[in-house]
């Protein structure tokens, strides 16, 4: 991709919008992140291979929804997307999970899978509130699934510096979690809109604007923290 490393992007949110920002439809292809889940197929047979530069993606579908209920049937159920992506970890320099918004048993699976938790942050009023919960359910899941699970840092997104509002929940943020808020701040953008109904990352869509420059710079500040596994929370994301 971007920084010129192979990716797995792996879209575990049954709204498929990682999916479909890369124009994928999910309904198109046979397989997808669910099978994988419930060990209908390998991982590797449910792959889309270079969706875009140096990006694998393993799509979400609608099945998705009900997959917590199946889930519980599963004596591993926390653990199920841990060893799908185990064997694919040494073919891929970075994998990054889409989650899905809630806190429900896909979170926790991506969680249980993850090196590290990357939370996108909206500059907007209820945006803190959450993260209590989160933090709670990433130090649960340290504590009984996954002890090397880290914060990989807290992003910054719909930044508006216009805004007394987006500067206070800034403000707070870097208050509260000091040096893991990436230098880096996503800003409110028309282009970072718009791209996603063009079936295309921001990159692709317009390299120059103001919102795929702060892509490509958060990339590169990621890159330089060292991490490869990473649950993205999908909730605040831009």
């Amino acid at each position: 991709g971007a920084a010129e490393r192979r990716t797995l992007l792996v879209d575990f949110d049954p709204q498929a919008n990682s999916s479909s920002g890369v124009g994928l439809n999910p309904a198109d292809y046979a397989h997808g992140v669910y099978d994988t889940l419930i060990g209908k197929v390998e991982g590797p047979k449910a792959i889309v291979a270079e969706v875009v530069d140096g990006v694998d993606v393993l799509p979400a579908s609608r099945a998705l929804v009900g997959a917590e209920v199946e889930l519980i049937q599963f004596q591993d159920r926390e653990k199920r997307l841990r060893n799908v992506l185990r064997p694919l970890m040494s073919v891929y320099d970075h994998v990054v999970i889409d989650c899905p918004p809630s806190l429900g048993l896909l979170t926790i699976n991506a969680l249980t899978a993850a090196d590290a938790v990357i939370v996108p942050l909206q500059c907007e009023y209820y945006a803190l509130e959450g993260l209590g919960q989160l933090l709670q359910v990433v130090k649960l899941v340290r504590q009984k699934l996954n002890p090397p699970l880290e914060i990989g840092g807290v992003l910054l997104t719909m930044y508006d510096h216009r805004t007394l509002l987006a500067r206070r929940v800034a403000d707070e943020a870097r208050r509260y979690f000091g040096s893991s808020v990436f230098n880096t701040v996503i800003p409110r953008n028309v282009r970072l809109g718009e791209a996603p109904s063009h079936g295309k990352p921001i990159i692709h869509y317009d390299i120059g604007s103001t919102g795929a420059e702060a892509y490509l710079r958060f990339t590169q500040e990621f890159l330089d923290s060292g991490t490869r596994s990473v649950g993205q929370r999908a909730g605040s994301a831009p």
